[in-house]
């Protein structure tokens, strides 16, 4: 399974537009998905890049269309996400001279997980 198998089969909801001109997304990654093995030996958490990755992916289902990463501005992981937790990413992009610019951040159990700015083309 790849890491966009992985975020697509723990995609739950979303995107569902809220008043603050960000989208809602929400993700559930099951305690037996191949992503926990290893990381790490009994304290499965999920890989940090798996958030950048994870707005990249959002990205693209709010465009419909596939983006690559030109800049990772910002990358700021503040708590552990932990297997069967529900991951809230709230996502705000905007474009400039092709150039997208999407804000993550990212909640878990009420607290703020993560935060990202990736430019995306």
């Amino acid at each position: 399974m790849t890491m966009r198998d992985s975020i697509a089969a723990a995609r739950k909801s979303g995107p569902s537009p809220q008043p603050d001109g960000t989208n809602r997304f929400e993700f559930n990654f099951s305690a037996d998905d191949p992503v926990f093995a290893g990381h790490f030996p009994n304290r499965p958490i999920l890989p940090g890049i798996f958030q950048l990755e994870i707005t990249r992916m959002a990205a693209e289902w709010m465009q419909n269309r596939p983006l690559a990463v030109r800049e990772i501005a910002k990358a700021k992981f503040q708590r552990p996400v932990l297997p069967g937790e529900i991951l809230k990413l709230n996502l705000k992009l905007a474009e400039a001279d092709g150039v997208v610019s999407a804000r993550a951040n990212f909640i878990c159990g009420g607290q703020p997980a993560g935060e990202a700015l990736l430019k995306l083309s």
